[in-house]
């Protein structure tokens, strides 16, 4: 397993964002599906080390985040839910610069450059200033930033809040085929019309994981949206 988590918890004050909260993800992709204030993003907090907790145990590619931060987090690739591009430089020079924070340069930071732009569809687009680019391009150049170092896990936080229903539906689709190739990739989001019936599932709701498994099997065979609504909304509370 390249990213596992065991009996995680998270409190702010009194209040729990998550509550003992454990899975094991193998290379493919795998939904984090869950309502606003489900506690998604905290957990995307704490397996990026934004966050820390003596509460539970997260490893990302063999290491374990607490006891070897670096070498977990040279693992991880993160695309948070608020948009940290610079505007005023270009598609290039943004991922230059990423690249440069993760010792990389000259040619080596070139070709990584390159195959991440080309793996986005984006290598056209390496000269133009961010400014200039509408959502969806934003949101792949960074995607194609967050692949520069290789990571083995990719995480997604909400990333087509936003978008128009083309950009999402493009995002999507590359991004699955990134974990086609081998990745692990955790994608988080609310809606349920980005999940596929053959993708791994997380269904959290109230910092408590619901349901783990493969979306078709979890459901039943009910509409995903259905199901999600059963769980999580005002009358399953």
């Amino acid at each position: 397993m390249t990213l596992s988590v065991s009996n995680l918890s998270f409190s702010y004050g009194t209040k729990d964002a998550l509550k003992g909260v454990s899975f094991a993800l193998a290379p493919g992709f795998c939904a984090l599906l869950g309502p606003n204030g489900a506690g998604k993003s905290t957990l995307f907090a704490l397996l990026s080390r934004l966050f820390t907790t003596p509460d539970g145990r997260i490893e990302i590619a063999g290491h374990d985040l607490n006891a070897a931060p670096r070498d977990a987090l040279a693992a991880l690739g993160v695309v948070f839910q608020q948009p940290t591009l610079d505007l005023d430089l270009t598609v290039a020079q943004n991922l230059r610069y990423f690249a440069a924070l993760h010792g990389l340069s000259g040619s080596d930071a070139t070709q990584r450059i390159d195959r991440a732009l080309t793996r986005l569809d984006m290598a056209e687009r390496a000269g133009e200033k961010v400014r200039a680019l509408n959502g969806g391009h934003r949101r792949r150049t960074e995607i194609a930033r967050a692949l520069l170092h290789d990571p083995k896990v990719l995480l997604l936080d909400e990333p087509t809040v936003g978008l128009d229903a083309a950009s999402r539906s493009a995002i999507t689709a590359h991004v699955h085929d990134l974990a086609g190739e081998g990745m692990t990739v955790l994608w988080a989001t609310h809606l349920t019309d980005e999940i596929r019936d053959t993708d791994r599932l997380l269904i959290l709701h109230q910092g408590t994981l619901l349901a783990d498994g493969i979306a078709g099997e979890v459901t039943g065979g009910a509409p995903l949206q259905d199901h999600f609504l059963a769980l999580t909304g005002p009358r399953a509370a």
